[in-house]
């Protein structure tokens, strides 16, 4: 039997739709071993697929189609710390865990970056999966099915203070509320403030990432789908994070804050709840360098 380990993603970052991500410390691992038949556990009791329909599944048998090998079954134990559908990057979690164990059990036929490739066509975009596989901060583009992307290791002064809803929100729903279209200034307003972000996690120049998770293509139409979204963003201001953005699609909210700031969460889930916002709960993460592993 395989064991993988695969860290969490925040998405975007604010300004970078769609272009950055951010792997974190909080993971799912899937143990998997081939098997007569679809046998599937649920380690922590978090509901799953128990069918063929579950998407570790699906992904290891592509791989095995892909690579023309004989298909019987497999045999998965999961464990699912990554909260499901709340923007920190489950399904690509359970996505690459199936591509890279069921590369394992093949004796390693694909190369990372032809897993990558894979795994950003099924997806649709590649900035979950990327730093899922890759770890760090990613910066990352797909050219003719092709990704391109660049992991580098973030600022040991920050820590990422995610604020995580009781209620789910689908991708699908996030994106049907985007514009078809947006203007030259905004895209320029975007684009500016994606490599200040990168530039700026990457050296540590802390200052500007308030002004790098500015965003217009993607946050201001989503902020209507996450009840207390708002009031989540301005708390983590005024509380001093170095800046703050809806992670991924939502309805999760990340605050870059201080290492040493300790009395973040405290505070946060105090005025979470005077502002009426209640069932929230609050995780401090640190950036993973090192992305999926074999264990």
């Amino acid at each position: 039997m395989v064991t993988v380990r695969v860290p969490a993603t925040s998405a975007n970052l604010g300004s970078g739709f769609d272009a950055l991500g951010i792997a974190l410390t909080l993971y799912n691992t899937v143990s998997i071993e081939e098997y007569d038949g679809v046998k599937i556990e649920s380690l922590d009791n978090i509901h799953v697929p128990q069918d063929e329909s579950n998407f570790i599944y699906s992904t290891a048998r592509r791989l095995y189609d892909i690579c023309g090998k004989k298909f019987t079954g497999l045999h998965i134990k999961q464990t699912n710390d990554i909260p499901m559908t709340r923007g920190l990057g489950s399904s690509s979690a359970c996505l690459i865990a199936g591509l890279l164990g069921a590369n394992e059990l093949l004796g390693g036929p694909m190369s990372s970056g032809e897993l990558l490739n894979l795994a950003a066509a099924i997806e649709g975009h590649p900035d979950n999966v990327a730093p899922a596989l890759l770890g760090g901060l990613v910066t990352c583009a797909m050219d003719e099915g092709i990704v391109h992307s660049v992991s580098v290791p973030v600022s040991e002064s920050v820590r990422f203070a995610v604020m995580i809803p009781d209620f789910t929100l689908k991708t699908s729903l996030a994106r049907s509320v985007l514009p078809q279209s947006i203007s030259r200034s905004d895209a320029v307003f975007n684009l500016s403030r994606a490599a200040l972000m990168t530039s700026s996690l990457f050296s540590g120049n802390l200052e500007h990432l308030r002004i790098a998770t500015q965003d217009r293509l993607h946050q201001p139409y989503r902020l209507q789908l996450i009840r207390g979204g708002d009031s989540a963003l301005r708390i983590a201001r005024e509380l001093g994070a170095y800046g703050s953005y809806i992670s991924g699609a939502g309805p999760s909210i990340v605050a870059i804050i201080d290492k040493d700031n300790t009395a973040f969460e405290k505070e946060a889930q105090l005025q979470l709840k005077k502002n009426g916002i209640f069932n929230w709960r609050i995780v401090l993460l640190e950036c993973d360098e090192n992305g999926a592993a074999v264990l």
